[in-house]
């Protein structure tokens, strides 16, 4: 009985390490590669000046689109991505760009968003536009965002995805990081990407 059994526990065992490691890349993050566009905007930064993504380009870009009164989500997302980045290999930390992205242009001024943004460190970079084309953008990347009815004091809560776009260097998608994700598990698939597409 135990000769029969050896043979198939030596098969299933080969087939769960090929499974491991062989085939697809394993990843902590959603592989979206191939399924969402590249990177492209065209937004106004904390000084007020354009940028597009040619100003990070060879950078591995974090998307993440969010709004500066926001209570809980937003700095809970963008301190976790700090502690995921400062846990890279050196090397690689300053590989890395945060494009956080206010959908909230009436309240999130530029000077409003810079002073935001670089609470979370130098490499977060604050970004916004008018209404119109941060619909177009959220669009391209296959989500949205609303604005609840403000109350007596003029306040009013916005609505966003808490996902994180992952492009690389080329600006090509290629991971969706999406809220269960340990900060650990976060630093470990930049740093694959990192090195994958390091010239």
């Amino acid at each position: 009985m135990t000769n029969r059994l050896l043979p198939l526990i030596l098969t299933v065992s080969v087939l769960a390490l090929t499974g491991c490691f062989g085939g697809e890349e394993q990843w902590h993050a959603k592989d979206i590669s191939g399924l969402m566009p590249e990177l492209e905007f065209e937004l106004v930064g904390t000084g007020g000046q354009t940028v597009t993504p040619k100003d990070s380009a060879g950078n591995i870009r974090l998307l993440y689109f969010g709004f500066t009164s926001c209570p809980d989500v937003c700095p809970t997302t963008l301190t976790d991505l700090r502690k995921a980045v400062n846990q890279l290999p050196p090397d690689y930390r300053d590989d890395v760009t945060t494009l956080f992205v206010s959908v909230d242009p009436q309240r999130d001024t530029p000077e409003r968003l810079g002073s935001y943004a670089s609470f979370f460190g130098d490499h977060v970079v604050g970004l916004t536009a008018a209404e119109p084309e941060l619909r177009e953008l959220t669009k391209r990347y296959r989500t949205t965002f609303g604005y609840d009815e403000p109350d007596a004091d003029g306040n009013y809560n916005v609505s966003h995805s808490s996902a994180v776009y992952v492009f690389d260097r080329s600006g090509k998608a290629r991971l969706l990081l999406r809220p269960g994700l340990t900060t650990q598990q976060v630093s470990e698939d930049l740093a694959h990407l990192a090195s994958e597409s390091r010239s």
